[in-house]
């Protein structure tokens, strides 16, 4: 193979589009720090729920919230919002006449909608399971000191828990930007998108492809490195102390 003719004939597909692959960069990371942010606002009560209440009308309903969302594959859970509720949203009498609608026509708000929940289902597992394994001590401890069963979450065991989570979390953050690809399938043009549209125009598939695999590798470096920071920071009393 002759590389620079490769080079020549191929790479203008990069250096002539590079703005919509910074575009789609940032449409991503939008979308992922928001889903993030409003799925944390689901899955910390959520969690709390799951695993401290007995109430039936109370744990029921999460459950199926979390078994739903977490047994059905994000690509069809993007189609239900985007093509199913969408669509007949839009067709609800004076929606289209409402302040609402600006917003419900776009495909971002269903994309946000999607990975809100998918998110929220999946963090809302790793906050129920970081509350269970809090160490029995802990709340003896909070109990001998005579803390209500409110101030204890709040002092005691949620700060604990989400010590324990944040290794889990960050993996959920990583499966959450590498799903995001999926919503390119309902016209959001985000890191896929612009390299599904590039292929469609240059019928070239490595290059754009192979370049969206770069970014998306450069942001779960950031992402990484990021977790290892804070759990650095956070952890860092349970390190051993050097003589």
């Amino acid at each position: 193979m002759n590389w620079h003719t490769f080079l020549s004939d191929k790479l203008p597909i990069l250096t002539d589009n590079w703005l919509m692959f910074v575009e789609g960069a940032w449409t991503t990371l939008w979308l992922v720090t928001s889903a993030l942010a409003l799925g944390l606002l689901i899955a910390i009560p959520c969690g709390i729920v799951l695993a401290t209440s007995k109430r039936a009308w109370l744990r029921w309903p999460v459950a199926a919230y979390s078994y739903c969302f977490r047994g059905t594959p994000l690509l069809i859970q993007a189609y239900i919002f985007y093509y199913g509720i969408g669509i007949q949203v839009g067709n609800l009498p004076g929606i289209e006449e409402s302040f609402w609608w600006p917003i419900l026509q776009e495909a971002w708000c269903w994309a946000l909608l999607t990975l809100t929940l998918n998110t929220g289902a999946y963090t809302c597992e790793i906050v129920r399971g970081a509350i269970e394994t809090t160490p029995h001590g802990e709340i003896e401890a909070a109990k001998a000191m005579g803390m209500s069963r409110w101030l204890m979450l709040r002092r005691i065991v949620l700060p604990s828990a989400f010590r324990r989570a944040l290794g889990m979390y960050s993996n959920e953050i990583i499966f959450l930007l590498q799903g995001s690809a999926i919503i390119s399938v309902i016209t959001i043009v985000d890191i896929t998108g612009v390299a599904r549209n590039l292929y469609a125009t240059y019928y070239e598939p490595y290059i754009p492809f192979m370049a969206a695999g770069l970014i998306y590798l450069i942001i779960v470096c950031g992402v990484v490195l990021g977790a290892r920071g804070v759990e650095k920071r956070w952890l860092r009393h349970f390190k051993t102390q050097p003589r």
